[in-house]
């Protein structure tokens, strides 16, 4: 075993003396060591109750004759750093949580990891960590909110935030705004729609790195916490095995994982995450995989924030096992750590609602839930939940109106400056730009509340929640601080967006374009610490974010 480097040996008299202090007995160093990374903290609504999984991972891999150690990590709560300067150290983050993996796993030659997680960044950074060490690995997703309830209507985190917009066109009073704010997220687990958390959840599942059911089972139910055990006993057996996560995660799984993304009408943050997951493992995935894939794959589960269902009408219409059978004629048949393929976990699947996971030849759209425009305006791409774009909007040419700062625009917008035709531009907020690229919802979501997502676009460099609905196109490449066309836009340029046929334009001429290139100066970021670290390394959005 791996941990035999620290246990076995005369020379390793030392290190088992430190072990037992630990409370090791004899018995225990012929055991496989396994690491569980636990991203529990009292900050992170998603992530309050792991600490209870942790348990049980724990008991399952005692019961399977394995020695567990955990261990915590760190994660950002996307959804309480929005909309200030904290949301800058999201994505940067999962630069360290990956960083935090391997440094464990190395250093004290784990034979096995369980992953325990539930948010945004920390899913894809535990994994990248892991994929760098490449031991049997398993991910226990945390499992989502139950939805809220308020004045008979179903909420999520989502209504919270467009309430805003809606408390400001007066079609709601304070009181009532106050009472979505208090019945909005009733307890823990990632917030309840098809956001980036539970999009990845979904995605890590697919992949085949936890066990089935695991994205869709609640936080709190008792379905998470048997398939948390379950999750410790199959350690110590993929262990044994020799299993590694490598030899799960391929190009086919990554693949599989993009088409289930477009089937779902997930998150754009996945063409961060992919990219970079993929770049980990060594294996070729780029933003053209997207393009090529939305083309071929229908969108077929009508999920929130774009459709009507929540994670738990996901989960009770046979989860993501179900999924796979609808989708199963895409897909190609890889491993898993359950032991089983994919194809035998599709055919074991029963599709409960056909209203929630829809036959593919009767889709929501013929063409997947993201879609991938390139152009002028982003020569090297961008991306656009097409998922939840109104039908009027997938063509729009609009006005520019500029920002330099996600602030200036949520002002704009709720003071009501921004007009029917306009597009939102927000810039210098990209990986190198933002610094960090920050996740940006308050202005999608006051768009939305303010009635405009059906009359108004929104570009930017940076990013967007998995909440965000609307012409809300992302991750414009290159950003404005890498010399972007972004950058030299100015109010009343026009934009031509065409969502249908992939396509991001401005009316500029070469000249205009030169001339503007002479005239206005590239912000560069100056600050220190871990963002000045990270402006100066930052890879591009097409290429998933990231450090060189």
């Amino acid at each position: 075993m791996r941990s035999d480097e620290i246990k076995k040996g005369t020379q390793r008299t030392a290190n088992r003396a430190l072990l037992r202090a630990t409370g090791l007995e004899d018995e225990d160093f012929d055991k496989p060591f396994i690491g569980v990374a636990n991203a529990w903290s009292e900050i992170v609504p998603g992530h309050i109750h792991l600490r209870e999984l942790g348990l049980k991972v724990k008991e399952g891999i005692r019961q399977n004759g394995g020695v567990s150690f955990e261990f915590g990590s760190i994660g950002v709560c996307d959804g309480v750093a929005m909309g200030h300067s904290g949301m800058r150290y999201s994505l940067p983050s999962r630069e360290n949580i990956a960083d935090s993996i391997e440094i464990m796993a190395q250093a004290h030659q784990f034979d096995g990891l369980v992953l325990v997680a539930s948010c945004d960044k920390i899913l894809p950074g535990m994994l990248m960590g892991a994929l760098r060490v490449d031991v049997p690995t398993i991910f226990v997703t945390g499992g989502p909110m139950a939805a809220g309830t308020y004045k008979g209507e179903e909420l999520t985190l989502i209504s919270a935030f467009e309430g805003v917009g809606k408390y400001k066109q007066n079609e709601i009073t304070k009181e009532e705004l106050e009472g979505i704010e208090k019945n909005a997220c009733p307890g823990c687990g990632s917030c309840q729609g098809l956001y980036t958390a539970n999009t990845l959840s979904s995605l890590i599942e697919i992949m085949g790195v936890s066990l089935p059911k695991c994205a869709t089972s609640l936080a709190k139910s008792n379905e998470k916490r048997r398939i948390a055990k379950r999750s410790g006993k199959r350690i110590v057996d993929l262990v044994e095995e020799e299993t590694s996560l490598l030899d799960v995660v391929s190009r086919k799984n990554l693949l599989n994982a993009v088409r289930v993304d477009m089937l779902l009408g997930g998150s754009t943050n996945t063409a961060l995450h992919l990219p970079a997951l993929a770049r980990e493992a060594g294996i070729d995935l780029f933003l053209d995989d997207f393009d090529r894939i939305s083309k071929k794959v229908p969108h077929i589960v009508p999920m929130k924030p774009s459709g009507k269902f929540v994670m738990k009408d996901l989960h009770d219409a046979g989860g993501i096992p179900a999924a796979l059978k609808r989708a199963k004629s895409l897909l190609s048949d890889t491993k898993t750590v359950s032991g089983k393929k994919l194809y035998k976990i599709a055919n074991e699947a029963e599709i409960q609602d056909k209203e929630v996971i829809r036959p593919l030849n009767n889709p929501i759209r013929k063409e997947g839930g993201i879609s991938v425009l390139k152009g002028s305006l982003a020569p090297n791409g961008c991306v656009v939940k097409s998922a939840g774009v109104a039908d009027e909007m997938m063509k729009f040419r609009g006005t520019a109106v500029i920002f330099e700062s996600e602030q200036q625009a949520v002002d704009a917008i709720l003071d009501g400056d921004i007009e029917e035709g306009d597009v939102v531009v927000i810039r210098y907020e990209g990986p190198k730009g933002g610094p960090g690229m920050p996740e940006m919802l308050a202005p999608t979501s006051a768009l939305t509340g303010m009635g405009l997502e059906k009359s108004v676009a929104l570009i930017t460099d940076g990013r967007f929640s998995g909440g965000t609905r609307g012409p809300c196109i992302g991750h414009i490449s290159p950003e404005a601080a890498e010399g972007g066309v972004i950058a030299y836009l100015k109010d009343g340029d026009k934009i031509k967006i065409d969502i249908l046929n992939g396509e991001i334009s401005h009316n500029l001429s070469q000249k205009q374009l030169e001339k503007r290139k002479k005239e206005i100066e590239i912000k560069k970021y100056k600050g220190k610490g871990l963002l000045g670290r990270y402006t100066k390394h930052a890879l591009s959005a097409d290429k998933g974010g990231g450090l060189e």
